[in-house]
């Protein structure tokens, strides 16, 4: 049990010793001219699980997908994408800023969109509208509360895209937990996309980093973007060689993260919170009316957690959280009722 309790989100704040290990007896060079052996490792790493030529690191999941975007997109084109996808709520503007592009947003439920409402954002090409050129997936979905994309829908978005020649872009930084909760590998996931981001900091629990992975030209072009954003790097081996623990050794224990998830809906709801998604990964979204004040109760306890929206409150559960942490916050819970 630990003294603080942050269920925030997936980001581990006590890397492991092995990890920490890791990170002191990196082998490091030039990141800037592609000369750091560590850097490489993960970029070949991360290109092999995801079936893609190759693969660029990057400090953050909002770096990758605004380098995704930037690839696909010029100023006034146009991106389809789901109505509370994290490149709309979470990235401060960033694809707007960097490649002048605009989002049209597809209704879904629990954050997941029809290929049906895909075709349905499509129109004929008109000199007066905005030029639409990718569809973007963000698996798992966030805010749908770490809901996994069925793979027969990807792919029927996948071929609507295809049929308007359309690229396609999923925004998986969640996507080891998608793998790991269906046993379907992140290299098929990504077969169906030209760019695929994914994160090390979140679940894994890397202290920083993600990747961006596609073809070779894609990659190519990303680094120029990369280093316009101030997103080149020096010695990033230090930080690769965590990406590479967490990618060898944390992917499987995700499963356990699923686990104490459905532990906390299933206590939540005994004890009479709504559980509002469905719990697939490692997410829990629970009703609550007065939320901003049990928010204080549970932080004057120790526990934090965040409110996405009035009267809902977001659990995450990752590697800093164990049975111990989940009876200790149902118990605080269990009194606030």
């Amino acid at each position: 049990m630990h003294d603080i309790i942050d269920l925030r989100s997936d980001t581990v704040t006590r890397p492991s010793l092995a990890m920490r290990k890791a990170i002191a007896e990196a082998e490091v060079g030039d990141a800037v001219y592609n000369e750091d052996p560590t850097v490489r490792k993960l970029e070949e790493t991360a290109a092999r699980i995801l079936g893609k030529d190759a693969a660029i690191y990057v400090a953050t999941g909002t770096m990758a997908n605004a380098l995704a975007i930037r690839l696909c997109a010029e100023p006034g084109d146009e991106v389809i994408l789901e109505a509370s996808a994290h490149p709309l709520l979470y990235e401060a503007g960033g694809s707007a800023a960097f490649s002048g592009s605009v989002f049209k947003t597809v209704p879904g439920e629990n954050g997941i969109m029809s290929a049906e409402a895909v075709e349905e954002a499509i129109y004929e090409p008109r000199y007066y509208r905005p030029r639409q050129t990718a569809v973007l997936v963000e698996n798992t979905s966030n805010r749908g509360g770490g809901t996994i994309y069925p793979l027969d829908t990807i792919e029927a978005i996948s071929n609507v895209a295809r049929k308007h020649s359309l690229r396609l872009h999923m925004d998986g930084a969640r996507l080891w937990n998608a793998s790991v909760a269906t046993g379907i590998s992140p290299a098929r996931y990504a077969s169906f996309f030209d760019t695929v981001s994914t994160c090390f900091s979140k679940g894994l629990g890397a202290p920083v980093g993600s990747c961006l992975a596609g073809s070779g030209g894609d990659i190519e072009r990303a680094w120029h973007y990369r280093h316009m954003m101030g997103g080149s790097w020096r010695q990033a081996g230090i930080l690769a060689a965590a990406a590479l623990y967490a990618v060898e050794h944390n992917v499987e224990r995700l499963a356990e993260d699923h686990r104490n998830a459905r532990t906390l809906a299933d206590g939540l709801g005994r004890i009479g919170f709504p559980v509002l998604n469905p719990v697939q990964t490692n997410m829990v979204y629970f009703g609550s009316p007065d939320a901003p004040d049990l928010l204080e109760h549970m932080k004057r306890a120790g526990i934090l957690a965040s409110q996405t929206k009035p009267g809902v409150i977001r659990c995450v559960t990752h590697l800093d959280i164990d049975a111990e942490d989940l009876e200790r916050t149902l118990e605080v819970l269990r009194g606030l009722a």
